[in-house]
């Protein structure tokens, strides 16, 4: 691949988890979870994006997301479980895409707030449409998705580099 090989980020958030009495990495899903976690499978489908890696968050409630969404998916991606994205500060999101095979063009990560919505900010340094005023509104509620594009190798993603150009959240 070449610095000029176009790529993506998709940012997904975990769905709504449950606040049962067991440490923060165990709580599961919630009810409303489980219902919104497909719908994002669904709409990630239906925009034909196919990440050819995904990086998820270890914990119980990114894990079931992350199988629920990729059952709606029309095959399922190479999936890494990153110890690194629970908890992860900004720095620490950008240094794990920073490490991304230079043979991946579409990365998704399926992570925690407020890392989510922080990667997506800083990322964006250019918009489509209204995508940005869309997150703006919700903030990066359970569940949404952010697509990033961007020109260039992996270990170049810094604040700034991509374009983001869809979000969605499952409810407006």
């Amino acid at each position: 691949m070449s610095d000029a090989t176009p790529r993506r980020i998709i940012l997904l958030r975990h769905a709504k988890a449950d606040w049962p009495d067991v440490p923060d990495r165990d709580r599961p899903l919630a009810e409303r979870g489980r219902k919104e976690a497909p719908a994002a499978g669904v709409w990630l489908a239906g925009t034909r994006i196919m990440p050819d890696l995904t990086l998820c968050s270890p914990v119980v409630r990114t894990r079931e997301t992350w199988k629920l969404v990729a059952h709606e998916l029309p095959q399922r991606p190479k999936t890494v479980y990153e110890e690194r994205l629970y908890e992860a500060s900004l720095g620490e999101l950008i240094a794990v895409i920073n490490e991304t095979p230079e043979e991946i063009v579409d990365l998704m990560l399926v992570g925690h707030n407020p890392g989510m919505h922080a990667l997506a900010d800083a990322l964006a340094g250019t918009v489509e449409g209204d995508a940005l005023t869309r997150m703006s509104r919700t903030g990066f509620p359970t569940s949404a998705i952010a697509v990033l594009t961007f020109t260039g190798s992996w270990k170049s993603v810094e604040h700034g580099v991509g374009r983001l150009v869809e979000f969605w959240a499952p409810r407006p």
